[in-house]
């Protein structure tokens, strides 16, 4: 049966990558995971948002992709060991931290994958997540944390399962087993989507027979992350049932 994170929305899927995150210069002035980049693709139409959630030195459940803050902000220090008010300050003007519960708070029509970087989200994700699980999509290339997200947010009180994808191991399964041609129907199992990129090293990831094998068991099949357009329309001719872009808006052109 068809998850409702599915339900009533565009196909193919556009997820948009961390937000949309565009701007001029050496790098974007708002950032990635930001409030300003989600309100950007929520502007732009997209439906779904792809972000990662790490947890700040108070326990709170913020939206960040990497385990330190180097990279965007040029800051060594990891994330959780950073207070959320000296996080907040340094965000302010890059478009704005958000909690995961200030995100489904402030957008309550936009359906989210999340990702769980680290075993320390898995917990207070649950509860945050319960209410909403209808919307929800968690994912982790950890197949173990994956599940102990999932299992969090039932524990907390959902009646419903969030959406998931397979992590990194189940995909890699998956991708031998339909090579042999061998069923893959344990490793999909409570699975709603495999979220894969199109290659992973010398390995080509999407198949045929991996599409098909998907396809048959009710899982759709998303790619990325995918920007430029002539590969969107590509891929989606190919049969997958979503794209996972940092230029959402360019893809809800192509492919909208």
């Amino acid at each position: 049966m068809t998850h409702p994170y599915f339900t009533k929305a565009r196909h193919p899927r556009i997820l948009a990558h961390r937000g949309l995150a565009v701007g001029e210069g050496t790098g974007p002035m708002v950032w990635e995971n930001t409030a300003g980049a989600f309100a950007a693709a929520h502007a732009a139409g997209a439906e779904y948002v792809e972000t990662d959630c790490q947890v700040t030195a108070d326990g709170d459940v913020v939206l960040f992709h990497d385990d330190d803050l180097q990279r965007v902000a040029g800051d060594p220090r990891r994330v959780d060991e950073v207070r959320t008010a000296e996080l907040v300050e340094i965000f302010a003007p890059h478009g704005g931290l958000l909690t995961v519960a200030e995100m489904l708070e402030a957008f309550p029509e936009t359906r989210f994958n999340i990702d769980v970087k680290t075993d320390a989200v898995a917990a207070p994700l649950g509860r945050i997540v319960a209410p909403h699980a209808e919307r929800v999509l968690l994912t982790s290339f950890s197949d173990d944390r994956r599940r102990r997200a999932i299992a969090s947010v039932l524990d907390a009180g959902a009646t419903l399962r969030p959406a998931t994808s397979a992590g990194r191991s189940s995909m890699m399964l998956m991708r031998l087993l339909t090579a042999l041609r061998l069923s893959p129907a344990r490793v999909l199992r409570d699975i709603d989507a495999l979220q894969i990129p199109e290659t992973y090293g010398p390995v080509r990831v999407l198949t045929p027979s991996l599409l098909r094998a998907a396809h048959r068991h009710d899982v759709e099949v998303h790619v990325w992350t995918v920007n430029d357009p002539d590969d969107m329309q590509r891929l989606v001719a190919f049969g997958v049932d979503g794209i996972v872009t940092d230029r959402a808006d360019v893809a809800l052109r192509t492919l909208n």
